[in-house]
């Protein structure tokens, strides 16, 4: 026997798990719309700004309607919690209560302290990223990554998970979970859309 022919199984019951998904296209463009129609607005970006509730240090941080929600993205968003929670938790969700969705345009040396939110379940989904997002004095870059932090460093464990995302991607996580978002150097944007989510509580329960 040798460390090639060894079978076995890798167990992690103390972790928890982070869902990575793919948004459709036009919900990316559906998103991208609404949000671009309201920065045209300065009376709509003062009406929905949602900074004082949140932790970043981000000029742009824009409150989703209900309305808005109700009609574009609840149903999407609860057929991915719907499939996480399952493949997580081997449990069907019953209720999907959106509790609250907004939009972080960040620019040039915005970021978001560590940090972490209300609710069951979190998410957050990328809807414009830089193509450059600047060089770096170290070799592991991490300009414009999330990091998500848990536990602490062990043997044969990380507390920290850093994420370079791409359009399109869609990470769902605990809400306790702590995580945060370096700053970056571009002229573009990148863009997110987080939401918080209650589920029923017999789901929640571990």
């Amino acid at each position: 026997m040798n460390e090639n022919t060894i079978q076995g199984q890798i167990i992690r019951p103390f972790s928890p798990a982070i869902g990575k998904y793919k948004l459709s296209d036009d919900t990316i463009t559906t998103l991208n719309n609404h949000i671009d129609e309201i920065l045209k607005d300065e009376n709509k970006i003062d009406e929905l700004y949602h900074g004082k509730q949140l932790a970043g240090e981000i000029k742009y941080e824009i409150r989703l309607t209900k309305e808005f929600l109700d009609q574009n993205l609840k149903d999407i968003l609860y057929k991915f919690v719907f499939n996480f929670v399952k493949s997580t938790l081997q449990k069907e969700i019953k209720k999907f209560d959106l509790k609250s969705s907004w939009a972080v345009c960040q620019f040039e040396s915005d970021y978001n302290p560590i940090h972490w939110h209300d609710g069951h379940l979190s998410g957050v989904m990328y809807t414009k990223m830089p193509k450059d997002l600047g060089s770096s004095y170290k070799d592991q870059n991490k300009n414009g990554k999330i990091a998500f932090i848990h536990g602490s460093t062990q043997l044969l464990v990380s507390s920290v998970y850093d994420v370079k995302p791409e359009v399109g991607d869609l990470f769902i996580f605990p809400s306790y979970m702590m995580h945060t978002v370096y700053p970056f150097f571009s002229d573009e944007e990148r863009r997110s859309v987080s939401f918080n989510a209650f589920i029923d509580e017999d789901a929640a329960k571990f």
